[in-house]
């Protein structure tokens, strides 16, 4: 059956227990009932590719500033001629975005811009890039020497001698005014390169639609690929200290990694142990500034914090060694296969098309492995010490009783953290007994963790209102997988798969069949087995390790530029990105067929077998599939 547009987003029920949930959220990120004909009108889409979980209050900084940055520099930098930025609003926990247009009569004006703003982009590529390096690491360094200590029970005596007339609360108040400016600095700087990865990409992308018709996607995408990224260096240097343990003879000491500090302990004291060791402390700056998460939330585990998870992803690797198995990723056959292509579809063109498609292809191949890269630097390292410093300060407040649990602050937006921060100093610089937050906050901390929590029950609505007749915006199309073709699949009207499967982006080729595996977070990873089909919302960069392990990778949103995508082409495992509804229509245990040549999913048999896992803590994700 087939529909002409998504739910209002006033027609979604709000689950029971999150009645008032807009008030736990700033005023501008909600739908507002002044602006309800107008924000009827535009059409929404849900990130769940990077937010697949309902917002905290202080965790909308992520969205925030990553979307507002995106939207500068297609807006106000480079003047992208047709694509302005993206709105975006929070609705029942999650996030929900919609492109901005440029109005027709105003792109030619752009035009001109966009090429001398480009231009000089491209043309000092190397020089702009090593300067964004330097840029990138002074803020992660800033950030590291920022302190959230407890407040001393007197002015030390050097500082009345000195005259210095301060009593350190205003350390207290600049050092976090500082962390939040900090953190909106490198995510300005994250989007300098982005956009133009993207531009150039697309470029490249729709000259070869238009000189070879019928050239499949990914095609394209094999022509730029990079192979020694930096994304992927932490899962390489996890590949090298197995192959050492292997060499050194340490495997019995990987038994038990769950308990590093033993772990690593034994390891120590065995023979050749140090060497290890040493190897180990090498990997772990910067390599080891990595979540298993994707950045964007307070609970994302860290590997330098969380030593279990590199040291289960080494085990698991050591196994596969000793089991004869090749772990390296294929660079070689990957290169070879990205030549060949090139060769082929060079020699159908000549003279200035040929010129045109080697320039093309050229800048698209020096810009594509930013695409990937800049995630190390922002998502993985700088809001792995961004987070760490917030549950610094949550665990000093948590430690003057504004809060029940050592994480809450999460519950606070960042401006009432401003303000509980102020209560702080007050009561602590006039000698009062305690500041007035700890009566006022745990209670309403409690409120808004049921109203989190009654939000978590629900699944968001892929998209809202009715599409546009075209979607020009070029991450909407390139990250998201949001097409103009694909949000019409959604919607029913696209072509039924066989056996009522499911269609989506055909983002890296192949065919196979396999057993499912559905994963809705990051510590369900542990339970997937060799050889399934992975399934999920959407897998982050840091899955890496999962990926020699698995057949093929389905997901519920990403275009050919999600991290799936690109992944999955350069570990050469088929991928169906942006089908909906993948994560909540399939069960564990189901078999799939999946072909990422077609970019279609069949389900091979009836209800599940249901897996281990299938009913843990996901908060009714397993209940009846949602019918998008």
């Amino acid at each position: 059956m087939s529909m002409k547009s998504f739910p209002k987003p006033s027609e979604l029920p709000v689950p029971a227990g999150a009645e008032g949930w807009e008030k736990i959220y700033p005023y501008y990120l909600v739908f507002q009932d002044e602006l309800k004909e107008a924000e009827d009108a535009k059409f929404w889409f849900c990130d769940s590719q990077h937010w697949p979980t309902v917002y905290k209050p202080f965790e909308t900084i992520g969205g925030e500033f990553a979307v507002k940055c995106l939207g500068q520099y297609n807006a106000r930098h480079l003047m992208i001629p047709n694509a302005n930025g993206i709105e975006f609003r929070v609705h029942l926990g999650y996030l929900y975005m919609s492109p901005i247009p440029v109005p027709e009569d105003q792109i030619a004006a752009r035009v001109p811009l966009f090429e001398e703003r480009v231009g000089h982009y491209f043309a000092n590529w190397e020089t702009l890039l090593q300067q964004w390096h330097t840029k990138v690491r002074g803020t992660i360094d800033e950030m590291e020497t920022l302190r959230f200590a407890k407040l001393p029970e007197i002015v030390p005596i050097e500082d009345i001698r000195s005259g210095k007339a301060k009593d350190g609360s205003e350390v207290l108040l600049e050092n976090y005014d500082r962390l939040i400016q900090l953190c909106y600095q490198n995510w300005q700087y994250h989007f300098e390169f982005l956009n133009l990865g993207y531009i150039a990409y697309l470029d490249f992308f729709n000259f070869c639609k238009e000189v070879f018709p019928n050239i499949p996607d990914q095609s394209i995408a094999t022509m730029v690929q990079g192979v020694d990224m930096e994304l992927f260096r932490p899962d390489d240097e996890l590949k090298e200290l197995a192959a050492l343990a292997v060499e050194l003879g340490l495997q019995p000491h990987f038994s038990h990694t769950d308990a590093p500090e033993a772990t690593l302990a034994a390891i120590g004291a065995a023979a050749g142990g140090e060497r290890w060791l040493a190897r180990w402390d090498e990997a772990h700056e910067p390599w080891f500034n990595f979540t298993v998460g994707n950045g964007f939330y307070g609970h994302d585990k860290y590997w330098n914090e969380h030593h279990e998870i590199p040291l289960g992803y080494i085990a698991d690797y050591i196994r596969r060694l000793d089991d004869g198995q090749d772990i390296m990723r294929p660079k070689e056959a990957l290169i070879r296969e990205k030549e060949r292509i090139v060769e082929e579809y060079r020699d159908l063109l000549d003279g200035e098309a040929q010129a045109a498609f080697d320039a093309k292809r050229t800048l698209a191949a020096t810009a594509y492995p930013y695409v990937e890269n800049h995630n190390f630097y922002i998502e993985h390292w700088t809001m792995g010490v961004f987070w760490r410093k917030i549950r610094e300060l949550s665990r000093m407040m948590h430690a003057e009783g504004f809060w029940a649990k050592p994480d809450d602050l999460l519950y606070l937006t960042r401006n009432e953290v401003r303000d509980a921060l102020f209560d702080l100093v007050t009561a602590w610089g006039v000698g009062a007994a305690a500041p007035i937050g700890a009566t006022y906050w745990p209670a309403e901390i409690e409120r808004r963790r049921g109203i989190v929590d009654a939000l978590k029950t629900a699944r968001p609505a892929p998209a809202l209102n009715t599409p546009p007749a075209s979607i020009t915006e070029p991450f909407t199309r390139m990250l998201w997988g949001i097409t103009t073709e694909q949000v019409q699949q959604w919607l029913g009207a696209g072509e039924e798969v066989p056996g009522g499967g499911l269609r989506g982006m055909a983002a890296s080729p192949g065919v196979v069949e396999g057993i499912a595996r559905v994963v809705h977070d990051a510590d369900q990873l542990s339970e997937v087995q060799q050889d399934e089909i992975l399934v999920a919302t959407v897998t982050a960069p840091s899955w890496g390790p999962i990926f020699g392990k698995i057949k093929a990778t389905v997901t519920d949103i990403g275009g050919m530029m999600s991290h799936a995508a690109i992944v999955c082409r350069e570990y050469g495992l088929p991928a169906v990105t942006g089908t909906g509804s993948a994560s909540t229509t399939i069960r564990t245990g189901q078999r799939l067929r999946v072909d990422g040549t077609k970019g279609t999913v069949e389900i091979l048999d009836a209800p599940a077998v249901q897996g281990p896992g299938a009913h843990s803590h996901h908060h009714g994700h397993d209940a009846e599939p949602a019918n998008v």
